[in-house]
């Protein structure tokens, strides 16, 4: 596909081009109707100058009774001719510059009756005007004279051609000129445009790191979402990198108790629960950390996830599976809260929040999400609360549960990965967790969210 920079170009180039065909094609008609009127209106004056200075006389000819100021009329091949004649065809007077020339000029026009007409004579093409002229208003149609003048149009035609050649000449400068400067603004125009894209080419090369510079308001948002997602993507590759050398390092101590075990030549009845034990401690590691590499966090270009429908979902789930305690949920969101995040960090956070709640309770759960302000909340935001009736969390626990990095063997069975997993999540979107007693009496889970990513459809 062709560049920005060209398909603007040619585009304008073809408006440009279109515009000024059309100005020169409408300059040049206007010219020429001008022109034309001008020798037609020359031409009647020139024959009312022949009707002003003549007088028939007895015999039915004309006569100059006072000097023509027109010489042309006298010379032969000038270009200007001129006749009378008599309607019942006899010639009155002929200017003598028709000396050799057969005009065929009209006649029997009426009294008064005026005709412009084009004539051509021996190759060359004439413009004429013709009028009927008669001293008499009493006399008949055929004592009346057609006072003819004819022009050639040499004149004429070499005032167009000269006028074509300025106009077009002059015409295709201004269009070369201003697509030039056009196309000098345009490279003005979207150099930061070009500028972005060889940022972008430095931060795939690993010499940048972010888009750097002032750019214009109409990219600003652009290269703000830009940055944005490069350091979202740098975080979760550095969050994946770091998971997997933690996951490294945690199975080197399940792995050296199995190694030292099968060293020592326990017996299989000494060993099966000791690898047993190992395993399962593994494979919480495994799901822990690779939970916390996955988290994929907040973006900038991912649209919001609505909470009632996730939180519905992940309901109906969890009653089938704890379908033999009859569980109660009641949800308490507003169905235009909404998430502004990864839907699948979402349904893993309710998803340990509700399985707790479900394993837990004993028949009740209260789910709720809303919108707080600045003034319930320094910064307000999205809070997200889980209650149930179970027996709650001993306060002495609460913080250790929350620690960031506590290993899955360190945690309290039924709560302690899922909501170290919780804590990891919720430092990626700048959250927290707050663990307390609810009005249910067993535990209650706040999860808060800054004013970012919270919206309402």
């Amino acid at each position: 596909m062709a560049s920005l920079h060209l398909r603007i170009l040619l585009a304008a180039s073809i408006v440009l081009v279109a515009f000024f065909g059309l100005t020169g094609v409408i300059l040049d008609n206007a010219f020429r109707h001008s022109a034309e009127e001008a020798l037609q209106a020359r031409l009647q004056s020139y024959a009312y100058a022949l009707v002003a200075v003549m007088e028939p006389d007895a015999q039915g000819a004309v006569q100059l009774n006072n000097a023509l100021p027109i010489p042309r009329f006298f010379t032969p091949g000038s270009g200007l001719y001129g006749r009378v004649i008599r309607n019942d065809g006899r010639s009155a007077w002929r200017s003598p510059s028709m000396a050799g020339l057969v005009i065929p000029f009209p006649r029997g026009l009426a009294r008064g009756e005026r005709r412009s007409q084009r004539l051509r004579s021996s190759g060359a093409l004439l413009a004429s005007f013709n009028i009927g002229v008669s001293w008499d208003e009493q006399a008949p149609q055929q004592a009346v004279y057609t006072f003819s003048v004819a022009e050639d149009t040499d004149n004429l035609n070499a005032q167009l051609g000269a006028f074509r050649r300025t106009l077009w000449t002059s015409l295709a400068g201004v269009a070369m000129l201003l697509l030039a400067v056009q196309g000098a603004i345009l490279r003005w125009g979207l150099l930061p445009l070009r500028r972005v894209a060889t940022d972008l080419a430095a931060i795939e090369q690993g010499d940048k790191s972010r888009l750097e510079g002032h750019y214009p308001s109409e990219l600003q948002g652009l290269t703000d979402n830009l940055n944005a997602l490069v350091n979202s993507e740098r975080q979760h590759l550095q969050r994946f990198r770091h998971a997997l050398d933690d996951l490294a390092h945690s199975l080197k101590t399940p792995l050296a108790l199995m190694r030292s075990a099968v060293e020592t030549h326990q017996s299989l009845a000494v060993l099966r629960p000791l690898i047993e034990e190992q395993v399962a401690r593994m494979s919480r590691l495994i799901e822990y950390q690779l939970q916390r590499g996955a988290t994929a966090g907040r973006s900038v270009l991912v649209a919001p996830v609505a909470i009632a429908p996730v939180a519905d979902k992940i309901i109906q789930a969890l009653h089938k599976v704890y379908h033999n305690k009859q569980v109660h949920c009641r949800l308490q969101i507003d169905p235009g809260i909404c998430f502004l995040g990864d839907e699948g960090d979402l349904m893993e956070m309710l998803g340990n929040l509700f399985d707790n709640a479900f394993k837990w309770c004993r028949q009740e759960i209260v789910v709720g999400a809303r919108l707080i302000t600045a003034s319930e909340d320094a910064e307000g935001g999205l809070l997200i609360t889980v209650e149930d009736d179970g027996p709650g969390i001993p306060t002495a626990l609460r913080t250790q549960m929350l620690k960031r990095g506590v290993r899955g063997d360190q945690q309290v069975p039924g709560h302690g990965i899922g909501l170290a997993m919780i804590q990891d999540m919720l430092q990626v979107y700048q959250g927290r967790c707050e663990i307390g007693q609810g009005q249910l009496g067993g535990a209650r889970l706040r999860l808060f969210f800054p004013q970012t990513p919270a919206t309402r459809l």
